[in-house]
């Protein structure tokens, strides 16, 4: 489900992509440090978004340096990291575990439990460090299993529940910016679950995989009718993340929020973007 908040590249200019670039390396270079060399395979540009999105609010010191991975052995890359690094690094790795528990419990994904049984002792430690952050993950993974399990069609409700997971990952300190970080993690994690749903629509159709929109399917115009939920979903998002004092980077979240985010939507449909 994860996968869909990443720039837009064509759309920035050859410094902003090279900060963005040296930002999800650093998270890349943390999830290593912190919590082992499989980590890094778990690494999302959602999570890279929260560290910009944090880093640019609370403007903590910046760790930078060049390395080299096993992704990029030939040349060092650009990074840099800070303490939200180190925040993201933690919440991507309890999303990861309990989506890895999650397709065990599913589909008896022996990969999964595998993978979950290596993050087992990071996630529990990182449950102690940030425990609002992990009992929202778990208790919102845990009802959204219900809603699907149910096969009811309840957009609503099961995007509602995303929402309230992402909300608490935004929120990283109790502080005046809470209630806005969080009003903005609930409207992207709808925006992320419809947009999902969309997507996957036509295959949950075919396997008779759970989809809040299932019964919609070849019933009316999928690709304007979603179109239109979605940028209400993202005009929620963008009200709140105006609301924040930001300037650094600002430009690059704008062009996620505002491009970068509808990529996958375009290319499913095929629309022709300017």
């Amino acid at each position: 489900m994860f996968g869909y908040v990443s720039a837009d590249l064509k759309r920035l200019n050859d410094e902003q992509r090279q900060r963005y670039n040296a930002c999800y390396c650093g998270l890349c270079h943390t999830l290593h440090e912190r919590h082992g060399l499989l980590a890094r395979m778990t690494l999302t540009y959602d999570m890279t978004f929260l560290v910009m999105l944090l880093n640019s609010l609370y403007e903590p010191f910046e760790l930078h340096g060049e390395a080299r991975c096993p992704t990029h052995p030939v040349k060092q890359r650009g990074y840099w990291q800070s303490e939200i690094t180190d925040y993201a690094a933690d919440m991507n790795i309890a999303l990861a575990y309990l989506n890895c528990v999650d397709d065990w419990e599913d589909d008896l994904n022996a990969a999964a439990l595998a993978e979950a049984g290596l993050m087992k002792a990071s996630y529990e430690a990182i449950c102690e460090k940030y425990p609002r952050q992990c009992e929202a993950i778990k208790s919102s993974m845990q009802r959204l299993k219900e809603i699907e399990d149910s096969f009811k069609p309840m957009p609503d409700e099961a995007s509602s529940c995303f929402g309230q997971l992402m909300a608490e990952l935004f929120v990283y300190k109790a502080d005046r910016w809470s209630d806005e970080l969080r009003s903005l993690g609930a409207a992207l994690g709808q925006f992320i679950y419809v947009m999902d749903a969309c997507i996957d629509l036509r295959d949950d159709k075919r396997y008779y995989k759970y989809n809040p929109f299932v019964k919609l399917y070849g019933r009316l115009d999928e690709m304007e009718s979603f179109r239109d939920i979605l940028q209400m979903l993202m005009g929620s998002c963008v009200f709140h993340f105006d609301r924040l004092p930001l300037v650094r980077d600002a430009d690059i979240l704008k062009n996620i929020l505002c491009s970068g985010v509808w990529s996958k939507f375009n290319r499913h449909y095929n629309i022709k973007e300017n």
